[in-house]
């Protein structure tokens, strides 16, 4: 199966959450996700698949609030994981636990659990078909919205038992509410140079690097000029996108300040902002 999160390529390889209570969103991850815990202190936790490369981050302090309905900002994250029978061992890892999941999708390029951490954020935990398979038509590659066939990926698990998240599962892609998607689509494709994979009418995007079906989605399904979501909610704090090499990196940078977007240098770090409000660090 080709890789589409190697090197070469743009995507996202983690992300930064605000949660309401540490330990609760602790329990989730590990308990179901299946996530280790790499690094740990009062106020923040960094969650690992393969022992020694951060994933996910969970931060907490005072006075953080519920999200808000109907806002820009995260939609959801996704976990890819390398093998299908590894998606059957999730599902029957969430029904020993009795989590409820928000849906199921066969996409025609990749089978898709839907849930949701305590604190209503949205995750997706997928496998890819091989992207031999994928359909595609006048240079996109299309995805459908099919019914999972839940039985034949748990007949595929067979008898093996879930021990956690594979070593080999990253961040596949992630979703985000925006306000405007022309304003999205100048930031994030003439700006960080993605390729534009799949529009759906006038409400989402789907976007990525090296031909995959897409590393990034934008959508305005929460309003046109939706508001976002305050400072001090659950949520997310901030993704991050890695760059094959500096002149690459060099190069968004200087389209970002051509047209107009902020870039913000903390300690070494380098941060922009997309038109929502979705704060991005940038890194090699």
């Amino acid at each position: 199966m080709k890789e589409f999160h190697k090197q070469k390529n743009k995507y996202v390889k983690q992300i930064v959450l605000k949660v309401r209570d540490l330990n609760k969103s602790l329990d989730f991850y590990q308990k179901i996700l299946g996530f280790d815990v790499l690094e740990k202190t009062a106020n923040k936790v960094l969650l690992t698949a393969d022992g020694s490369t951060p994933i996910i981050t969970l931060t907490s302090y005072a006075n953080i609030i519920k999200k808000l309905p109907k806002r820009k900002g995260l939609y959801h994250f996704a976990i890819l994981l390398p093998e299908r029978f590894q998606l059957g061992l999730f599902i029957k890892n969430l029904r020993e636990n009795n989590y409820e999941i928000t849906g199921g999708t066969d996409h025609g390029v990749s089978e898709a659990i839907y849930l949701k951490d305590p604190d209503d954020n949205g995750i997706e935990v997928y496998s890819d078909l091989d992207s031999s398979e994928w359909n595609r038509k006048n240079g996109q590659i299309e995805m459908i919205t099919d019914p999972l066939d839940y039985e034949d990926i748990l007949d595929e698990a067979g008898d093996r038992v879930w021990d956690g998240i594979p070593k080999k599962a990253k961040i596949g892609h992630i979703h985000l509410h925006v306000g405007n998607l022309e304003k999205a689509e100048e930031f994030y494709v003439q700006g960080l140079g993605f390729n534009l994979i799949q529009k759906m009418g006038r409400s989402a995007l789907f976007l990525s690097t090296g031909g995959y079906h897409h590393h990034i989605g934008l959508n305005t399904w929460n309003g046109v000029g939706a508001d976002p979501q305050p400072e001090n909610a659950a949520g997310m704090s901030y993704y991050i996108i890695k760059f094959p090499d500096q002149k690459t990196i060099n190069e968004s940078i200087e389209n970002l300040k051509k047209l107009g977007y902020k870039i913000i240098e903390k300690e070494n770090d380098i941060f922009t902002e997309d038109p929502a409000g979705n704060f991005i660090k940038l890194v090699i």
